[in-house]
């Protein structure tokens, strides 16, 4: 337990090494998709989809065995959602640069991260934000996570009238997603221990016999990561487009990261009173180490995992959490067809069910207070309405800060939240 303790801060006295380890598994369950979404858009961007798979994996590998042994929380790291389609389809597709360009930015992003981590000044934007707002994170995360589950689930549909649309009910797999989310759910009102995964590998299972789970074949030894491995174009490096992508780059990996950690745990009772988070700037350097990392690997930029709050829910708490899935991911590497074929309808209810979990932060939202209200439910409502933690925390700081001034509450800001609001109107400016 000693040894637990020095290498993922694991206290004998308030965790559980079956809950931690149990939290880890469900975090990767609920994540592993990104094995599979990644290579795939990184393909269209003319990247090897089999040398982006193991880039993946092994830069999903380092940077969460940063965060368990230096950070020692939680949570896990990967290459983001996102910010790979920017990769793929805005950098090369639309301006029409390669991917070795498209790379090279990411690896820039990765080194102006470890120096703004080491600086502080990741620590000290965080600590710029209103502690209502900080607040309103949570809930809005809850919110977004949820929306993905039921999406990716068919649940939630596509409509080209209303934009979103309930999915059809009559196919095997939307019904096997809504049989999912009732069964956890059943769980989870009995406390049985473990309910998010159980839910997970029940739906699995039950996917088979439909069609729906698909098992071909369980081993298979990793592609080769020589198409992408320290694929750089430097050429370009001082050009104003690349300054545009390294920006684009920061500002949503950023914001993403510091929504996650915020909101994971607060949700987790990890967070003071004041809503600061332990070992925070460790957290940051993890994310900024797995950036650097996987551009050199191949892939794009990684980042902190909203899903860990599915593992966080079962139990986990410390870096033994973030080292079960950092295991998962390593093993992926062998088992890719066997872990490939859990499908969305399986890991939908996870995310459903953590969404409501994320929820009970609302309450510390002073709703009756329409100066902090109104800027909070901006930055909730519109995580899941533009599909970005980020733009929801960006313009919800927007919103604190022109309503504060436009009302004469100066005395409720400071330089920071109001430098941080100039730099995010010209963020939507100009990038």
């Amino acid at each position: 337990m000693n040894k637990l303790l020095k290498l993922f801060g694991f206290d004998a006295d308030h965790h559980s090494v079956k809950k931690e380890v149990m939290g880890g598994i469900t975090t990767f369950l609920t994540m592993a998709y990104i094995l599979a979404v990644n290579p795939g858009i990184l393909a269209d961007a003319g990247m090897d989809q089999g040398a982006v798979f193991t880039a993946t994996v092994i830069s999903a590998v380092v940077a969460t065995l940063v965060m368990a042994l230096y950070a020692k929380l939680p949570f896990a790291l990967a290459p983001g959602m996102g910010l790979n389609a920017f990769f793929a389809y805005t950098i090369v597709q639309t301006m029409g640069y390669s991917w070795q360009f498209a790379l090279t930015a990411v690896l820039v992003e990765g080194f102006i991260f470890i120096l703004l981590t080491l600086t502080g000044l990741r620590e000290k934007i965080v600590e710029w934000m209103p502690l209502a707002l900080r607040r309103a994170i949570a809930p809005g995360i809850g919110l977004f996570i949820a929306f993905i589950g039921l999406k990716n689930a068919g649940i939630v549909a596509d409509s080209p009238s209303t934009f979103v649309t309930l999915g059809n009910l009559h196919e095997p797999a939307v019904l096997l997603a809504c049989f999912g989310i009732l069964l956890t759910a059943v769980l989870l009102v009995r406390k049985v221990t473990g309910a998010l995964l159980i839910g997970i590998v029940a739906t699995t299972l039950i996917g088979i016999p439909l069609g729906i789970t698909n098992f071909t074949t369980v081993f298979d030894l990793p592609p080769s990561l020589s198409p992408v491995f320290c694929k750089f174009e430097f050429e370009n490096i001082f050009t104003i487009d690349m300054l545009v992508c390294v920006l684009t780059f920061l500002f949503i990996d950023m914001f993403d990261t510091i929504g996650t950690l915020i909101g994971v745990s607060t949700r987790a009772g990890m967070a003071d009173s004041k809503g600061n988070i332990p070992r925070l700037k460790q957290a940051f350097m993890a994310d900024s180490i797995g950036t650097a990392v996987g551009a050199v690997l191949g892939t794009s930029t990684v980042t902190t995992y909203v899903e860990s709050a599915s593992g966080v829910n079962e139990g986990g708490r410390s870096g033994l959490t973030a080292f079960s899935t950092a295991v998962c991911f390593a093993l992926a590497l062998f088992l890719a067809p066997f872990f490939l074929a859990v499908p969305a309808q399986a890991t939908a209810p996870a995310l459903v069910l953590v969404g409501v979990m994320m929820m009970a932060d609302v309450a510390k939202v002073p709703f009756s207070d329409f100066i902090t209200a109104i800027p909070c439910f901006v930055c909730m409502a519109l995580m899941p309405l533009t599909y970005s933690i980020s733009d929801g925390i960006l313009l919800g700081l927007i919103t604190w800060v022109l309503l504060h001034a436009i009302c004469g509450k100066f005395k409720e800001l400071n330089v920071g939240m109001v430098v941080l609001a100039v730099l995010f109107v010209l963020k939507y400016a100009f990038l």
